[in-house]
């Protein structure tokens, strides 16, 4: 991720000899410096008038640099309409690309378009999902080839809610099914900078005019006239603010209105990290009360995480306190939370307070409209929120397309206001829809409750009789029916109304031909786990000082006592203990999953799974174990691993040493 930042930075600011997006005046002639504020507009000229700058601004002088080349000609086929888009986003962007796509005249102002924009350096990668993806083609193919070729595909594989604790399944999304039968292309993450660049090539650098902040405006009824930070000022026929949920335009057209705060602040980190399961998992959600953690595969080795505290807004957190601070509120979680937050740099870590805002009746007013963010800013829980900007910009430049035909048919004015309403219209609903959903998803992530008593104080002590809770088991059977249909209109619901788009599928998104069977089969998913499996010394356990790596060789068993067994076949484990019999234990694998058996030892050995639930093996009878179980080889819990899953990132087990003890790391 930070080289790919860095040559992004580099792209965006090059030195000065070579063109870039840079700030830069728009103005086709020289003015002298001492002329007024009053300029009269033709073609490329603007005005700012006088009293727009009294009113807003209190006084604004118009900046003058020096003339840029003379007017190009507009393009044969160019739309005489122009169009100001505040904030080159990703929503900005795209409507921006479709805006010329369609042939209208567009100018986008953006503060910096080098960084990453407003939240956006506290959210890393964007998952754009199939629905998106689609609004993308509609626009432009090459385009969203490119994103799609720079993205990690993740709509191939399982993913879904795990119970926080225990990381067993709760529900399994199925993100591929919906996607294929529509041919729509599969859900990607991509980097949002990779994203932002991406767009911005495409739109062009003659169009966005970095480094600039739009903070007024004024609509006339026949123009529009925004009011930059530095005091210049551009006309144009209609003003789309993408300027994201702490807009100006919005503030400008229905005065201030805070954002919502939904309740929980949110740690976020990338970290060089690789699953075990990284091939049939693409991302999960871990439940918990008031509290839960979102992981996804983001590509290139690394994994993207997201930590969600129910907790008052504002705080903050000391020096080098984030990472000990979520590994506190996630003590005791499963080893899929508590290795990612390991695994991540504490510099790496970022922290936010979740806000949105609730979509309103009103999305603009005359010739203004907003998109984005900037009218219906989301909780990040369905990942739904620049997928739902994309849409907006498809749909408002399909209008403003349809209006253009139109007046060219009747030979009358471009109804310009009329064409921003109908966009409103036709994207209200489905984003209030999805809204709605994001934050209910907010809601069941973080109310979940595995057993009885969680979060009943005083009662808590019910907890460890594991009486599932009812809400959890009603919870699963509205999910298991509603989820299905949610997904295929949340990710399919819009692809009627995208014009100019074949409905087709990519071999590269191809699902593995094992995906329905992880469905439906946890056994299946878990013996698909593609890594090594060890036993780490496991607690207060003194005599068990050294990691064991056992062979998914089923010739090769480990064989476990307190002296060598050099004759029996297999590797020898040596653990020199009171509780270890001379021959204690062997541990084997079969088809992908690995048993313990007991060799009639005289103290025994134990299993306690990720549930809590500790057990005796019987004597002579292979006994299944998971990752994140405890095995104790006696009873005095003095030699107990727990058993870890882990992704190596090449083989570090030689087959001449595979008879030998591994050293810790």
């Amino acid at each position: 991720m930070e080289m790919a930042a860095t040559a992004y930075c580099s792209t965006i600011n090059p030195s000065t000899t070579t063109t870039s997006l840079v700030p830069r005046t728009h103005l086709r002639i020289p003015i002298p410096k001492d002329s007024s504020t009053e300029f009269l507009q033709t073609k490329d000229y603007f005005r700012c008038r006088e009293y727009v700058s009294i009113k807003r601004m209190n006084k604004i002088t118009a900046s003058v640099t020096e003339a840029p080349p003379a007017p190009i000609s507009t393009p044969i086929g160019r739309k005489k309409i122009k169009v100001l888009v505040a904030g080159g986003g990703i929503g900005g962007l795209v409507f921006a690309l479709a805006a010329k796509r369609k042939g209208f005249e567009v100018m986008v102002f953006e503060r910096d378009l080098s960084a990453i924009r407003g939240e956006g350096q506290y959210r890393g990668p964007i998952q754009i999902q199939s629905n998106a993806l689609a609004a993308l083609e509609a626009i432009d193919l090459e385009v969203a080839e490119e994103v799609m070729n720079a993205g990690c595909i993740t709509g191939q594989r399982i993913n879904g809610l795990v119970d926080g604790v225990s990381g067993t399944w709760y529900i399994k999304f199925d993100t591929f099914t919906p996607a294929a039968e529509r041919g729509l292309p599969v859900t990607r993450v991509i980097s949002r900078m990779t994203l932002q660049q991406i767009l911005a090539e495409a739109v062009g650098e003659d169009i966005i005019m970095n480094g600039s902040n739009v903070v007024d405006f004024e609509d006339n009824g026949n123009k529009v006239t925004v009011v930059l930070e530095n005091g210049q000022c551009f006309e144009g026929d209609l003003l789309v603010g993408a300027d994201g949920i702490r807009s100006k335009v919005r503030k400008n057209l229905f005065g201030l209105q805070d954002a919502s705060y939904s309740g929980y602040t949110c740690y976020t980190g990338i970290a060089d990290f690789v699953p075990a399961d990284i091939d049939s998992v693409g991302y999960r959600v871990f439940l918990g009360h008031k509290q839960y953690f979102v992981s996804s595969d983001v590509g290139g080795g690394k994994m993207q995480w997201y930590a969600f505290h129910n907790e008052p807004a504002g705080g903050v957190d000391g020096p080098n306190g984030k990472k000990d601070r979520l590994l506190q509120i996630f003590e005791g979680w499963c080893d899929n939370v508590i290795d990612l937050l390991v695994a991540t740099d504490e510099d790496a870590i970022l922290r936010r307070d979740i806000y949105d805002r609730i979509p309103s009746f009103s999305w603009g007013k005359g010739r203004v409209t907003l998109l984005g963010d900037s009218i219906h800013a989301m909780q990040p829980n369905l990942g739904q929120g620049g997928c739902m900007a994309i849409e907006d910009g498809y749909q408002l430049a399909q209008e403003l397309d349809k209006a253009w035909k139109q007046s060219v048919e009747s030979g009358t004015p471009l109804d310009v206001v009329s064409s921003l309403r109908r966009y409103e219209g036709a994207r209200k609903l489905r984003v209030a829809i999805i809204h709605g959903l994001a934050r209910m998803a907010a809601i069941m992530a973080s109310t979940y409750k595995a057993y009885l008593g969680v979060g009943l104080g005083p009662l808590s002590f019910l907890t460890k009789f594991r009486i599932p809770h009812p809400g959890r088991v009603g919870g699963r059977v509205f999910i298991d029916i509603a989820m299905p249909l949610m997904l295929s209109w949340i990710l399919g619901g819009n692809d009627t109304n995208l014009e100019g788009r074949s409905l087709q599928c990519r071999l590269s998104d191809k699902a593995n031909n094992d995906l329905r069977r992880w469905f439906e089969d946890d056994d299946a998913l878990e013996r698909a786990i593609n890594g090594e499996w060890f036993l780490f010394p496991y607690g207060d356990a003194s005599d068990a000082s050294e990691p064991i790596f056992l062979s998914r060789d089923e010739k090769k068993p480990c064989i476990v006592g307190s002296v060598p067994h050099t004759s029996i076949p297999g590797i020898s484990v040596v653990i020199p203990s009171p509780q270890v019999s001379k021959l204690h234990a062997r541990i084997s694998c079969k088809n992908g999953a690995f048993f313990v058996t007991d060799l009639r030892s005289e103290h025994g050995t134990w299993i306690t799974d990720i549930e809590g639930k500790r057990y005796r093996v019987p004597p002579n009878f292979p006994s299944r174990f998971r990752p994140s179980d405890v095995i104790e080889f006696g009873s005095d819990n003095k030699v107990a691993f727990r058993v870890k899953v882990m992704s190596l990132p090449s083989k570090s087990i030689d087959k001449k040493e595979e008879s030998e003890v591994l050293q810790a790391v």
